[in-house]
């Protein structure tokens, strides 16, 4: 982001169907942006603050919430920006999706808001390069027998999608939605991808019992898979939607985070279960530290990664599908959008 300090800066926006058509011609190179990013955070390259929520009292489902971030790496081009995501579970009935954001970029020598792009897109993009990125560290290899999600929507077809287009072989999928019709829906999109086809689980626990890689990808606010039995066989859970276990779960298993301070809050499963026995020993592993060449856990036990979601993911996305459009020439520029009153 060049800036002529001889004139107020451009601002220009960019839609949801150009960062769509961005993503997934280059699904690879997404996962190297969130790496990238996870290895700034590493490395203390990074500002993350807290998210912070917007909630209303006479709709306590309802949350709007801003991800502020900045990323200033040793080489590189410094990224600072928001993202302002709302969650609005009632938007489903009315036929819309549950979520939707903006992410305004900032010229980090000017502080001046440069451009806005469609967030949703990029908020679900960055999620399923994270949780493919955790499968890549965590299972060793690119292949399962089966995955799972729980689940069915759109960040859980992303994941599916980001999975399928960095070449995992996968025999089969299973899900399980709490809302049949999205998960017949779901496994009809995908039946025929997979060789042994999707299928319709009846419980969330079925799910994971049947799959190598277990997804949960919910709108979950407390937990509700409670029994130990579905992972007796360890499976890798990506635990995306972070409160969908029951904390006995989480002290069961090994656990990897994205960030222990942020995922260790605002009662998720691992805060939950840090409460219950007082101490954060139960964390021993995160994804960060794993990428840049630290140990990762062996499957002598289930696998759980929880990711918080850290804004500094949805800024370097968004910096980055910000050059590539700009590159192709297709910025739409907002004209005369600061006013310069000198």
């Amino acid at each position: 982001m060049s800036t002529n300090f001889n004139a107020v800066p451009s601002f220009s926006v960019i839609s949801g169907d150009q960062i769509h058509s961005a993503i997934f011609s280059n699904v690879e190179g997404v996962l190297s942006v969130v790496r990238d990013a996870y290895l700034a955070h590493h490395h203390g390259e990074t500002v993350n603050p807290d998210s912070y929520f917007l909630r209303f009292p006479l709709r306590p489902r309802d949350r709007i919430i801003a991800l502020p971030a900045h990323i200033e790496p040793r080489h590189g081009t410094a990224m600072t920006g928001i993202k302002w995501i709302s969650s609005f579970p009632n938007n489903i009935e009315r036929g819309i999706p549950r979520a939707s954001a903006v992410i305004v970029l900032n010229d980090p020598q000017t502080g001046y808001p440069r451009v806005c792009l469609e967030g949703g897109t990029i908020s679900a993009a960055r999620t399923a390069a994270s949780a493919v990125l955790a499968a890549r560290a965590l299972n060793r290899n690119e292949r399962a027998g089966a995955i799972g999600i729980v689940g069915c929507g759109l960040i859980g077809r992303y994941i599916i999608e980001f999975f399928l287009a960095t070449g995992w072989s996968v025999s089969s999928l299973y899900v399980n939605d709490r809302v049949s019709a999205y998960a017949r829906k779901f496994a009809d999109r995908f039946d025929d991808v997979f060789p042994d086809g999707a299928h319709v689980e009846e419980t969330p626990e079925d799910v994971v019992g049947r799959s190598d890689i277990a997804i949960f990808a919910t709108t979950a606010s407390a937990p509700y898979v409670r029994s130990p039995d579905a992972f007796k066989h360890s499976p890798l859970v990506l635990h995306i939607s972070l409160r969908d276990l029951a904390p006995q779960l989480i002290l069961a298993a090994h656990n990897v985070v994205d960030d222990i301070d942020h995922c260790l809050k605002a009662n998720t499963s691992t805060h939950l279960a840090e409460q219950l026995v007082g101490n954060r020993d139960f964390v021993e592993f995160t994804l960060p530290a794993i990428l840049a060449g630290g140990a990762a856990p062996v499957r002598s036990k289930p696998i759980i990664f929880s990711p918080f979601g850290m804004g500094i993911l949805d800024i370097a996305v968004a910096h980055s599908l910000f050059e590539q459009v700009a590159a192709a020439g297709r910025l739409v520029e907002v004209s005369n959008f600061f006013f310069d009153a000198q």
